[in-house]
């Protein structure tokens, strides 16, 4: 099955790296222009490099806060201005915060709800009114399999991601008549930097790190960021065109919630 996805613009969030970066990758093989964005200047040009070639789609970086309603009308504006429409928006950005119950202040509840779902709400809506007009579009929330099975001292962000979760069906019904399909991923355990620093953090290699954590996996293993990329792409394409309204466990037959 071959994806080709030109003359589709898309804006990934959260992309200098791991998750995000690798749907970019993805994007940009199968033709689509992809407005990469993430705060940190430096990854994000290195990100941006690193695409540059990889295929027929153009690259564009922007870096902004997406947590806060100025960054999101940043990247949203800069988008418009380089390539004129938005066909494809990747809610990716996040960072893991968890803790107990007792221990999370108001400020980290409201600091993981305004990037985990803020950002995607602002993002959405200012894209979607073109959507509609076109009668085409995609939306991909990047969720993490807490948000169906959310355990001891998961929070914020299980919460914050299980609300992700409900916009996601809320907003497949509302798009649906004018084709306009919203789904969301669930990460499971993927291979990604927050591993590495565990790594680091542990003093063994991260060989190791990997390994402890496959076994908990029915596949024995940890995902890879490109296996993931592959079903965002799915998704994005005009293959997933009866498909709307999911929230896809990617994490090897881990989770306990189908």
């Amino acid at each position: 099955m071959e994806i080709r996805m030109q003359g589709r613009t898309a804006i990934v969030t959260g992309a200098s790296k791991g998750l995000g970066l690798a749907i970019a990758d993805r994007y940009v093989q199968c033709g689509a222009d992809v407005v990469i964005a993430a705060r940190s200047e430096p990854p994000l040009h290195a990100a941006r490099e690193a695409l540059a070639g990889r295929g027929a789609g153009r690259v564009h970086a922007v870096a902004c806060d997406v947590a806060t309603a100025d960054g999101v009308r940043t990247l949203y504006d800069e988008a418009m201005r380089v390539f004129g429409q938005v066909d494809i928006v990747v809610n990716n950005a996040g960072v893991s915060a968890a803790g107990p119950f007792a221990e999370v202040s108001d400020e980290a509840w409201q600091a993981d709800l305004d990037l985990k779902l803020f950002a995607a709400i602002r993002l959405i809506r200012l894209a979607w009114p073109q959507m509609r007009e076109r009668r085409w579009g995609r939306v991909i929330n990047v969720l993490n399999v807490g948000a169906k099975a959310p355990g001891a001292g998961s929070l914020p962000t299980s919460v914050s991601r299980a609300a992700g979760m409900a916009l996601t069906k809320a907003l497949s019904a509302e798009g649906a008549p004018d084709n306009i399909l919203v789904n969301g991923l669930l990460v499971g355990k993927i291979e990604s930097d927050q591993w590495v620093r565990r790594a680091d953090a542990l003093g063994v290699p991260l060989q190791q790190v990997l390994q402890d954590l496959g076994r908990g996996i029915p596949m024995g293993r940890v995902g890879r960021a490109d296996e993931f990329a592959a079903v965002a792409c799915f998704l994005a394409s005009d293959w997933a065109s009866y498909v709307t309204g999911t929230a896809i466990n990617v994490d090897g037959g881990a989770s306990p919630v189908v």
